[in-house]
Parts: C-alpha cells; structure tokens; sequence
C-alpha cells in the first residue's frame, strides 16, 4: 500500500518536509473533510482534531518510504499520533494516506480560531525554523 502522507501545517513547506523526512517527495494539493485545523497556543504550527463539517486544506507527499516515518514520528513528538484518513486530491481522486492528528488530552493547547498557513509563510516560519534547527538530522546517527 502507497505510503502517502497529509501534512497540513509546517510540513506544507517543502523545504522543511525534505529536511525533516530526509528526501524530496512529489506533491500534490489535498482536503481532508471532516478535521480541523487551529493553532497550537504559544507556537507557530497547529495541530488539527476531528470536527464534523470541517475541512482542511492541505499538502499530500506521495510514496514515502520507510525511512521517512520514523524522521516524522519523532520530528511530531508525543502531542501528535499518526492516523490512517482519506484524502481528496485538488484532480479529484481519493487517496489514503497517513496524517498527524492532535492527541485529545492536548486539546486545551489549542487555541480558537484557525491557523493561518499564510500568515505563518509570512511572520512565523523563520521563527519556527530557527526554534526546530536540527530536525533535519531526526533519525540519524
């Protein structure tokens, strides 16, 4: 089975995915229904729960190998777990793929509102690659 991964914050970036997975994967644009997206309190990147009627707009990485699961399980750390979904290409087609859901017991450290992958492109992912310089050696010895 394909092993494709829906990455709907930082990991939008493809620069960071590539650093991060330890490879450059092909993309396409995705939705996944039924989720929501909201910015982690105090950070630059959300985290996204289940939410009947919502939807998120994403990226979808397309046939990871091995080797770049482990890079991701721990770059997403203990708030997030990986989930098996369905997802809606932007050409149509469903594919399934694997996704980083927020924990229910993290819930709290959600804050209202939805997270802005604009905003972050334009104000927080320098920050943000300032703060996680050295997730692009996750994974290696």
């Amino acid at each position: 089975m394909p092993q494709h991964c829906f990455t709907y914050g930082s990991l939008m970036c493809d620069d960071i995915m590539a650093a991060v997975a330890g490879l450059r994967a092909a993309a396409v644009p995705a939705r996944l229904d039924g989720y929501r997206r909201s910015p982690v309190i105090g950070e630059h990147y959300p985290g996204m729960v289940p939410a009947a009627g919502d939807k998120v707009e994403g990226v979808l990485y397309l046939e990871l190998p091995d080797t770049a699961w482990a890079r991701l399980d721990a770059f997403e750390g203990d708030e997030y777990r990986r989930e098996q979904v369905s997802v809606a290409c932007a050409d149509g087609r469903i594919e399934t793929a694997w996704t980083y859901v927020f924990k229910p017991e993290y819930a709290a450290r959600l804050a209202a509102g939805a997270w802005d992958f604009e905003r972050f492109l334009e104000t927080g992912k320098a920050r943000f690659e300032a703060r996680y310089l050295g997730f692009d050696s996750l994974g290696q010895t």
